[in-house]
């Protein structure tokens, strides 16, 4: 009996800390300080835990074509927020407000994303739903 306890409890310690080395935080990987409001087309939606992403072409004002990673909350998340699979598709036209990726790559964590009908879905991502709060420069 001892060795099943055992071995149970390693099991459920080896389950923990993959879990926890899976997901961060969103101040280790975002700044809530940066900002950013993407415009463009979907190329990819992955519906995955712990965080849904989709991906999308942002043209910039020289016309060059760069592919964003953008993050959204876990699918069980963006169901309880109105979400489903098909709330997002390739080809979509959208604009997403978020926070940049403090690494400097092509990536952000969404808070809000607008179709291209005008209707507003909220991310429920870990960086919150709200705008970032304004900062009045003294």
């Amino acid at each position: 009996m001892k060795v099943g306890v055992s071995a149970l409890l390693a099991i459920v310690l080896f389950l923990a800390s993959v879990d926890l080395r899976a997901h961060h935080s969103f101040a280790a990987q975002y700044d809530a300080d940066k900002p950013v409001t993407l415009v463009g087309t979907v190329t990819k939606v992955e519906w995955t835990n712990p965080h849904a992403r989709f991906y999308v072409d942002v043209k910039d004002d020289k016309g060059v074509v760069t592919n964003w990673n953008l993050e959204l909350a876990s699918p069980n998340v963006l169901r309880r927020n109105g979400w489903s699979r098909t709330s997002l598709n390739v080809g979509d036209e959208v604009t997403v407000e978020g926070s940049l990726a403090k690494n400097g790559t092509k990536m952000a964590n969404a808070r809000v994303v607008k179709l291209a009908d005008g209707r507003q879905v909220f991310a429920g991502s870990s960086g919150g739903d709200a705008p970032p709060p304004s900062r009045a420069k003294e």
